[in-house]
C-alpha cells in the first residue's frame, strides 16, 4: 500500500479504559505503517493531543455531541472503531450517515466495528436468581429476540440494519464484565483511564457504605473478561475483517467472555478487601438498602444484580484465545481497591 493511499481509520473512545487498551494494540500492529488514525478528543483533554501527535496519531476535538464531526470524520473512514458511549442513538446515526455518504461517492463499503456489551442481555433480578438462559453469538435467531427496549439494542439494530442495505460492513463486539487495571503504553503517558466500571462501582459503593456491599442476594450471574483479552478480541475481529473471513451484520455480533460468577462470589473478595483496609465493618457483603442505592453516586449500583449469560463462540472461531479466567477476577479487585482509594473518586 503506498504512503498515498493510507488505510484511514477512525476511532473514538480512545483516552477510556477499553479504548486505550485497543489503540495500544493497534499502534503496535503490523498494519499501523500503513495507517492514518484520526482520533476524537474530548476539548476537555486537548492537553493530550500533543503526546497523541507524537506517536503518529492525528486528532480532532469534539464529542459525541458533535454529530457534523461524527459524520464528517466517518465519510472519510475505511474503518471505525466506535468505542465510546454504545447508547447514544444519535451519534451513532451520524456515523452511519457519513458512512453511507462515503459509499455513495466511492462504491466501497467502510467497516465499522462498534461496542456494545452483554448488558444488552440482561434481566431484572435484582440479586435474587439465576437465570438458565444463555445466548450464543453463533446464533442470530437467538440475538434477535432481544427486544428493542433493553439496553444497547436500538444502537445495535441501527447498525445491522445499515449493514442489511449494504453501504457498510458492521462488527459489534459486546465485553461482560471487564476487570483489571490497564497497563498500557497510554496509561503510562497519562491518556487513558486505567479502570474499569463494574467492580470499581461495586467498590465504590462499598467505601461510601462502609461496609462492602451486595445487591439482593447476589445470586446473579455475569461473564467476564479481561481488558487484555477483550483488546485481544477487538484485533482479532478487525484482522479477519480486513481479510473478509468476520462474520458482519446479523452474523457480525462477538460476545467477550471467559468464564462467568456470582454477584455474591466478587462482592465477598470486595467486603473482605475494605475489611482488610480498615474501610468495612464486616468481611462479609451486607445487602444495599434503598438508601444506598438512591445516593447519586450510586446511579445504575442495582444493575449490578441483573442475570446476562452468553457464549463467545463467534470469536473463539476466528482465532480468539483468552488467557485469563474466572479466578483473575478475584485476584484483580485487591489492586482495584487500593487504586479507587488512592484515587479518592468515591
Amino acid at each position: 500500500m503506498a504512503s498515498t493511499d493510507k488505510r484511514t481509520i477512525f476511532f473514538t473512545g480512545a483516552t477510556g479504559y477499553v479504548g486505550g487498551t485497543v489503540l495500544a494494540r493497534l499502534v503496535d500492529h503490523p498494519t499501523f505503517a500503513d495507517s492514518e488514525f484520526t482520533l476524537l478528543i474530548r476539548p476537555s483533554k486537548k492537553d493530550k493531543v500533543s503526546t497523541l501527535h507524537s506517536l503518529g496519531l492525528k486528532t480532532v476535538l469534539g464529542s459525541y455531541d458533535d454529530l457534523d464531526i461524527l459524520e464528517d470524520q466517518a465519510s472519510k473512514a475505511d474503518i471505525i472503531f466506535s468505542i465510546a458511549d454504545a447508547d447514544n442513538v444519535a451519534a451513532a446515526q451520524a456515523i452511519l450517515r457519513g458512512l453511507k455518504k462515503r459509499y455513495e461517492a466511492t462504491g466501497r463499503q467502510s467497516l465499522l466495528i462498534h461496542t456494545s456489551g452483554t448488558g444488552v442481555l440482561v434481566d431484572d433480578a435484582k440479586g435474587l436468581h439465576s437465570t438458565d438462559i444463555i445466548y450464543d453469538d453463533l446464533n442470530p435467531d437467538q440475538i434477535e429476540t432481544l427486544a428493542i427496549i433493553q439496553l444497547h439494542r436500538n444502537v445495535d439494530v441501527a447498525i445491522v440494519d445499515a449493514d442489511r442495505e449494504n453501504y457498510v460492513k458492521t462488527y459489534i463486539i459486546l465485553p461482560s464484565t471487564i476487570y483489571a487495571l490497564a497497563k498500557t503504553k497510554f496509561v503510562d503517558l497519562g491518556l487513558q483511564n486505567p479502570s474499569s466500571l463494574q467492580i470499581p462501582q461495586l467498590i465504590r459503593a462499598g467505601l461510601l457504605k462502609g461496609q462492602g456491599g451486595v445487591v439482593g442476594k447476589g445470586e446473579n450471574i455475569w461473564p467476564n473478561v479481561h481488558v487484555n483479552d477483550i483488546a485481544d478480541l477487538f484485533v482479532v475481529v478487525y484482522e479477519n475483517a480486513l481479510s473478509g473471513r468476520a462474520g458482519h451484520g446479523r452474523e457480525g455480533f462477538y460476545f467477550g467472555e471467559n468464564g462467568e460468577h456470582k454477584l455474591y462470589d466478587v462482592s465477598k473478595v470486595v467486603a473482605q478487601e475494605l475489611y482488610n483496609v480498615g474501610k468495612g465493618k464486616s468481611p462479609e457483603p451486607a445487602p444495599f438498602t434503598e438508601e444506598d442505592y438512591s445516593r447519586p453516586e450510586n446511579f445504575g449500583l442495582e444493575f449490578l444484580g441483573t442475570n446476562a449469560r452468553c457464549l463467545a463462540r463467534r470469536g473463539r472461531a476466528l482465532g480468539w484465545k483468552p488467557r485469563y479466567a474466572t479466578e483473575n477476577v478475584f485476584k484483580s479487585i485487591k489492586p482495584e481497591v487500593e487504586y479507587v482509594i488512592r484515587s479518592g473518586k468515591y
